[in-house]
């Protein structure tokens, strides 16, 4: 049995946390850690100057490595790393052993599981943008007790395409991201119009957590800058939260309980819960951009 220890997390940061449906935490990781792990990003940023299109295996077959539309050898564009804990050591202790996983236990343990994880990653110049979408739509389960942690592996920041959140937004429902038999992986056009308009930015710096609800509505600018963006993203549920739907980024440790115990039971939130369709996309950024149908 895990335990974890109390107090990871202020009285007011759990309060915003429920409040805003997010919230950010210095200090998530050791300097070593961050280096090590922004270390590991330039080698496969390095290693994929030597490749044209999404590459790699993960367990199911999809590409471990997903590229922008923009890739170049002399100018990478690597995008995404699918499941960094399957191919990384320090990825994956920082992903079962860190202390942002307590932080996530003070807020919706003491029983936790791993989801997945994933590296996103916006280099300098990236016309690369995230439009507004809430996760649970890609990973619903029977209760929203989810939460996504971002690391920061830079600094984030309003000129670097940092994350952009709809505070409140968790406490409003879920947002479809169907356009007809479409599914886009966004939300319409007059809710994104909402989110324009109510959306603060989420900054910090490197070694920074964000601890994200899985309702928040949410979304992310091109960086114009100079400066890479790099988020470490791993996903965690309520041991008593069941998927209800096939991952869309399968990996060996789904599943895995990484504080507390397993639950015999499931909890179920009311209502209906709007299914994404069942696909196969190197990320999805690839969704967005061309839908699945």
């Amino acid at each position: 049995m895990i335990t974890s220890p109390a107090g990871t997390l202020k009285k007011v940061q759990v309060e915003n946390f429920w409040r805003h449906g997010y919230v950010v935490v210095e200090g998530a990781v050791n300097a070593a850690q961050l280096a090590q792990m922004r270390a590991a990003l330039g080698r496969w940023t390095d290693e994929s100057r030597f490749h044209d299109a999404p590459y790699g295996e993960t367990i199911d077959g999809q590409p471990r490595f997903d590229l922008a539309r923009a890739h170049r050898a002399d100018a990478p564009a690597l995008r995404r790393v699918n499941n960094p804990p399957e191919i990384d050591s320090v990825y994956a202790e920082v992903a079962f052993e860190g202390s942002f996983v307590d932080m996530v236990a003070d807020l919706i343990g003491p029983d936790l599981k791993f989801h997945h994880a994933k590296l996103n990653q916006k280099q300098p110049g990236s016309e690369t943008r995230v439009d507004w979408h809430q996760d649970f739509s890609y990973t619903p389960h029977s209760n929203d007790h989810v939460i996504t942690a971002l690391l920061m592996l830079d600094d984030m920041t309003e000129q670097n395409g940092c994350l952009m959140g709809v505070p409140g937004s968790h406490r409003e429902g879920q947002r479809s991201l169907w356009q007809g038999e479409v599914f886009t992986g966004k939300v319409d056009q007059d809710t994104a119009q909402m989110a324009v308009k109510r959306a603060r930015p989420v900054t910090g710096h490197a070694g920074s957590v964000c601890l994200m609800h899985t309702k928040l509505l949410h979304g992310s600018e091109p960086n114009p800058s100079e400066e890479a963006r790099g988020l470490y993203i791993c996903v965690y549920s309520a041991a008593d939260a069941v998927a209800l739907t096939r991952s869309p980024l399968p990996n060996r440790f789904e599943g895995r309980i990484v504080r507390g115990e397993a639950s015999r039971f499931a909890r179920f939130d009311s209502g209906t819960v709007e299914l994404p369709p069942r696909y196969r996309a190197a990320s999805f950024f690839e969704v967005q951009e061309k839908g699945v149908a």
